[in-house]
Parts: C-alpha cells; structure tokens; sequence
C-alpha cells in the first residue's frame, strides 16, 4: 500500500506540473535499460517526465554497447549514460555512421576504473600507486588465480579491457568479470566482514562511496591514442598501458528523428542534466534502499522538483 501511494503522489506531482502539455508523436519514445542502477533509474524518471508530458514510453533491454547501433538506427530513441571511459568508443564509432548525435552532458563527472577499499591499505600500503599494487599481487591471490592477484572486473559487456592493461602493463594479477554490478557490491560487503583485500572495477557516481570509502588505482595517466596506438604510453609493443580518464563526461545521445518526431520530448532531454549526487542518490534508492526503479523514480521525482520542472517549462 505506502509502495502504491508513493507512485500514485509522484503521478500526481507529474500531472500537475506538465498540465497542458501535448503529446508529439502517438508512437512511444523507446529508451533503453541496461544492467546497472543509477541508468535504470535514470531511464523510469526520464521516462515519467515524458509521460507526464503527453508521450507514450516504452522500455526494452539493451546491450550496452550495440544500443549505439540501436540509437543510430531509430530502433530506440536516446541514450542517457554515456559514460566516455566504458561506452565513448562504441558512441564515437556510431557517431561516424551517422544518424545520432551527442546530446548534451551533464553537470556529473565520471570516473571508471580499478579500484579498492580503504581497509586493502593494510594489506598494500604502496597503494595508490599500480606497481606498489603489482608487487602486492599474493595479497590478493585466490585458489582460482593461483600465484597471481585477482582483479574483479564489472560485467563483459562494459568492455574494460582490463585484461589488455594486465598484458600492456606487465601485471602479476588475472581478470574475472563479474555478472553484474550487484555481485560487485556483494564482494565488497564479503570482503567488509574480514578486511578482506580485494581490487575490483569501480565508478563514479553511484552510492558506493558513500558506503565504502575507497580509493581508484593510480595507472599510468589516460592520453588520447593509449587505447590504439602502442607508441602511446609506456609500453612500446603494447596497447592500454594507461588508466581511464580520471575526468571522464557523462553524455546523452539521441537518434537524428527524435527531434522531429518528437520535438518537445527531444527539447527537454537536451536539457536534462544531472549531478554526481544526484545520480548517486538514484543508485542508492535501488541498491540501498530496496526500492523497484518506478518507485525510486516517482520518490526522486517528488523530492527534486526544483530540479527538473525548469526542464518542461
């Protein structure tokens, strides 16, 4: 019963605010769900304002790197987390073929990357620094690496390339990916009851360092050409022998039609920006709070109309 009323009032809170608006197009604005919260959040509040506004919302599951391919060719209407060290590649390889284009940033700054809690210190006390972590390689060995360090890497299709920077980078340590970003924060919490160490793929934003404080593996700084050419870098022979961007954007990306199919929709995605906090809070209400992502996007809708009714006025 609270689960419905709360909807319901961020129902009503939406038609309130968009009282008149007209729907564009009668066909439904596609936007795509991918595997980690603060996206699938993002996607229901995006997705309510729409609706309020008139519009017809639909959404599928998407791979988070084809739905490049998938925005490009109308087959979904946007994309709202285009992070540039996980998904900048497959975006600007779209963006070559044409038919969709760079929406926008927001205000938030990302950063994806190697990271570990702060109890792992202990165990490495050279940390920052990637070779003091290299040397520290048997700390963070287990029975199914054998002699050399385990590295938790997020889900295939982030595509990290993590193992590629073991390899440019001479790394004692072996990549397991995990499922999904849930079986990250469950080896963390694991880890938390022991003081295990560990060193896994992390990101900023989301709820996680609010929870754990930690700190990101300092690698060989990001420079433009470090992914392809093997003369960037320190590794001569090798390729991604650097970190990812340590000030990474946070874009939106939307099919070319969108604009003219749905005019006023594509107007206030264009003026749709979130912060750090802000999409950090959408995780939390998820992952935290054990909230369903409408419900978290009808709670953050209600709390943060300062925020977003400046968008569809």
């Amino acid at each position: 019963m609270t689960r419905r009323l709360r909807l319901i009032g961020g129902a009503a809170v939406l038609a309130m605010a968009a009282t008149g608006a007209l729907a564009d197009s009668e066909d439904p604005i596609v936007i795509p769900i991918h595997n980690w919260s603060s996206q699938i959040v993002m996607s229901h509040v995006v997705g309510q304002i729409f609706e309020s506004m008139g519009n017809n919302v639909e959404y599928v599951s998407t791979d988070s790197q084809s739905v490049y391919e998938s925005v490009r060719l109308g087959d979904v209407a946007l994309e709202l987390e285009v992070w540039e060290g996980a998904f900048g590649a497959s975006f600007r390889a779209a963006l070559e073929k044409g038919g969709l284009h760079d929406a926008g940033d927001h205000n938030a700054v990302t950063r994806e990357d190697w990271w570990y809690p702060m109890w792992t210190k202990e165990a490495c006390p050279g940390l920052p620094d990637w070779q003091a972590l290299n040397d520290c390689a048997a700390a963070f060995a287990t029975p199914e690496t054998g002699d050399a360090g385990r590295f938790l890497g997020g889900p295939v299709d982030w595509l990290k390339h993590d193992q590629e920077r073991v390899d440019g980078l001479g790394m004692n340590f072996k990549v397991v990916n995990a499922g999904s970003a849930a079986a990250l924060w469950a080896e963390i919490g694991a880890a938390e009851k022991t003081k295990k160490p560990i060193v896994l793929f992390n990101w900023t934003p989301n709820f996680a360092e609010a929870v754990w404080p930690g700190e990101f593996v300092e690698f060989p700084e990001w420079v433009d050409g470090c992914d392809k050419d093997p003369a960037v870098g320190p590794n001569p022979d090798k390729t991604y022998d650097c970190g990812n961007p340590a000030n990474g954007y946070l874009k939106k990306a939307a099919w070319d039609g969108m604009k003219d199919k749905w005019p006023d929709a594509y107007e206030m995605l264009t003026k749709i920006s979130f912060t750090n906090p802000q999409i950090a809070e959408m995780a939390k209400l998820v992952d935290i709070d054990e909230m369903e992502p409408e419900e978290a996007a009808a709670h953050w809708l209600e709390e943060n109309g300062d925020v977003w009714k400046v968008w569809i006025n």
